[in-house]
Formats: structure tokens, C-alpha cells, sequence
């Protein structure tokens, strides 16, 4: 194995074939989002999202997918041009990895694309010692979701961010009060096959305990467009408050919790979630 996984790897304790899984995912995605740069996406484009908050501010879960945001709108925007760069990073680093489109049966303001490869391969290439890939099935594949919103709601802000693994590469970011914007907007909006995201009520805790401040003007625009609100509709700090206590007070915090538990070491953080434990956080908002 190249020494700049090896060194990437480092980082993880292992523990089990699920934690191989996983590390190798994490690893993947960052190599991913080097290819990207390497390409020129981040001219046009913007890193938000779980997997933005882990590698960037320190999630202490983990996240399936990347998700992108075009700065400004472009129904016309070409999301295939930037595969070659993302498989010919993959396979500098010794990784067999394809990628392909998500073909849409109907018209979406999301493009979608997976990043697929074989797990058992994948496990001998980072675990060169491991003796537990009898139990994987040899058809099962690594694969990574990346979507970009090309019609984005106005009122982002961004910042730039560079990381040194697998190279040295730079990204556009969603700073901090707007990746704070689409993460409540996710809770107020999003459910997930008639079910709570519990994932996005993790992370809203995350945000309430890094004192972020949201951007209020770019969350009314992701509100006005999912039709959660209207565009006369005054979001004051004091507002947004109630509109999320009312989610809080209809919501399966059992289901919430089934949902993330897969994706957090510490399972002991969502012993206090209910009702009454997210109203009396959402005090601190800001």
C-alpha cells in the first residue's frame, strides 16, 4: 500500500470488518474531493454537508455521501467532464475505482454520480494482513454518492479550506453559519423514506455546541423554495426557534436515534435526546 494511505489510515482505530469498511470510505472521499480540485470543480462549486463537517471541523460521525452546491445556477452544468480527474486520483494511489451518472427519471435540480469498487479488493489493498475478507461477498462494492444541487437557493457564503492528504488540495466551502442554513433546513424539511434523519439531528447538536451562527437569509431561501414557508414570511432568530420546537415536539426521537446509531463510536450522546432536551438547546440558537 502507497505510504500516503498507509499514513491517511493511521488515523483510525479498527476495531472490526465494519470500521475497515468505513475508514476506507472516509479515505476514499478525500481523494475524491483532491481529484475534484484538481479538475477546477471548486471554481464553480461548493462543499457542504455531513462529510464537509468531519473532514473540515471535526463530525465525530460517520457520513455516506458528498454534497456539493453550484455557487451560482447552471441548469446546463456538466457533471461528467470531472470523473476522469477523480478515477485518475484514485488510481494514482493504487485504488480501482469507476466512475458513473445517476440517470434521472424525472428533472431534478440534483445531478447525481457514484463512485464505485470492490470491497474485498479494496480491504487486501489497505489491510494487507487482514483475514477476515472470507466474509465479505466477493461482488460486494465500496460505493460513494456525490450529488451537486445546480440550482441552489441565494444567500451562501463561503470560505476556503486546504488539506495536505492524499495531496496537498484546496476547496470552497460553505462556512460555518451556512452550512448551519442547510443543516436546519434538513430538519425542518427532510425525511428520509417516510422516516427521521437522525443524522441531521446529531449534527444540529454539533453546530449548537460549536456556538455557530446561522444565516438566516440563506435559510429563508432554502425554506421559500422546499415551500415551507412563504416568501413574506418574517425568519427571526425568535421565529425559527418555534418553527423548530414544533418539529421537535412531533418528532420519533426512537427512530431518530435507530437512524444514527450505526454512524456514531459514542452512543451514550443520544441518551438524553427528547423532546424536551432539543427545545431546551435550541435556547442558545443564534
Amino acid at each position: 500500500m502507497q505510504q500516503v494511505l498507509a499514513q491517511m489510515l493511521s488515523k483510525y482505530q479498527i476495531r472490526n470488518i465494519e470500521d475497515k469498511k468505513n475508514a476506507i470510505k472516509e479515505i476514499v472521499q478525500e481523494v475524491v474531493l483532491c481529484g475534484l480540485s484538481r479538475g477546477g470543480f471548486f471554481k464553480d462549486a461548493a462543499f457542504y454537508g455531513g462529510t464537509a463537517l468531519r473532514i473540515f471541523y471535526g463530525l465525530d460521525r460517520f457520513s455516506e455521501d458528498l454534497d456539493f452546491s453550484l455557487v451560482s445556477q447552471n441548469p446546463e452544468f456538466d457533471l461528467t467532464k470531472y470523473f476522469s480527474y477523480i478515477e485518475n486520483e484514485t488510481k494514482s494511489l493504487g485504488l480501482n475505482f469507476s466512475v458513473s451518472e445517476k440517470a434521472k427519471s424525472f428533472d431534478s435540480n440534483v445531478k447525481s454520480a457514484f463512485l464505485k469498487g470492490n470491497t474485498k479488493e479494496h480491504i487486501l489493498t489497505f489491510y494487507e494482513e487482514s483475514n477476515d475478507t472470507n466474509i465479505i461477498n466477493k461482488d460486494e462494492l465500496i460505493s460513494i454518492k456525490f450529488e451537486v444541487d445546480i440550482n441552489p437557493p441565494m444567500g451562501a457564503t463561503f470560505e476556503t479550506k486546504f488539506s495536505l492528504l492524499p495531496s496537498p488540495y484546496q476547496v470552497r466551502l460553505y462556512d460555518m453559519p451556512s452550512l448551519f442554513a442547510g443543516k436546519i433546513h434538513a430538519c425542518l424539511c427532510r425525511n428520509w423514506k417516510s422516516r427521521v434523519k437522525g443524522r441531521d439531528f446529531y449534527d444540529y447538536v454539533f453546530f449548537l455546541a460549536m456556538g455557530a451562527k446561522v444565516n438566516l437569509v440563506n435559510l429563508k431561501a432554502k425554506l421559500v423554495q422546499s415551500n415551507y414557508i412563504a416568501e413574506d414570511y418574517d425568519l427571526t432568530i425568535e421565529n425559527l426557534k418555534q418553527l423548530l420546537n414544533e418539529r421537535f415536539s412531533n418528532m420519533d426521537f426512537a427512530q431518530a436515534k435507530e437512524d444514527v446509531l450505526p454512524f456514531v463510536k459514542d452512543k451514550s450522546k443520544l441518551d438524553l435526546w427528547s423532546k424536551e432536551f432539543f427545545i431546551e438547546i435550541t435556547k442558545t440558537l443564534q
